[in-house]
């Protein structure tokens, strides 16, 4: 049953609204795929503060070409196309898709938006084997502090060659 202009306008707005607020989002192709998968995925990205919204391509055209994405040609959605979007991290959207499509050889990755541009498969695919944001930042706080606990041993390491020097002057004696 064709949607009405009404219903059109308001996955418009709804698309539009999630674009204004996304970090990052990914479209895939997942012709194929049964519907208990897509509702399986469709729970995972709940859970994780992500959307995932299918709308007809040339609604999703206009959404994106209002964002600012213009440069968008006719044959880079091809097939059932989805928009995978997330709104906390840059990194989600991608990895959540990427295990995705490795259970499920049907879905494939057409490429993404990340901080405006539209980005490639390969792109989504890197993107996807980065670390999440909190590991990144516990990778960071690692390497500043590390510098410091050595300090903190090396420092440790001469107070404690002195009581050894000091207790083994007090034995002799």
């Amino acid at each position: 049953m064709p949607k009405t202009k009404v219903q059109k306008k308001e996955i418009l707005n709804v698309l539009k609204q999630k674009m204004a607020d996304m970090k990052s989002a990914v479209f895939v192709n997942f012709s194929g795929i049964p519907v208990k998968e897509i509702n399986d995925l469709r729970n995972i990205c709940k859970e994780e503060n992500i959307s995932y919204i299918v709308a007809k391509k040339t609604l999703l055209k206009k959404a994106l070409s209002e964002y600012g994405l213009s440069d968008i040609q006719d044959d880079y959605f091809s097939g059932e196309v989805a928009t995978v979007i997330g709104f906390e991290d840059e990194v989600k959207p991608a990895k959540l898709v990427s295990v995705f499509a490795k259970e499920h050889e049907k879905m494939k990755i057409l490429g993404g938006v990340l901080e405006g541009a539209l980005i490639d498969e390969g792109k989504v695919k890197f993107l996807a084997k980065l670390p999440s944001k909190p590991e990144l930042l516990a990778q960071a706080v690692g390497s500043l502090a590390a510098p410091l606990s050595g300090l903190v041993q090396v420092l440790s390491g001469n107070l404690r060659n002195l009581v050894y020097v000091l207790s083994a002057i007090g034995e002799k004696k």
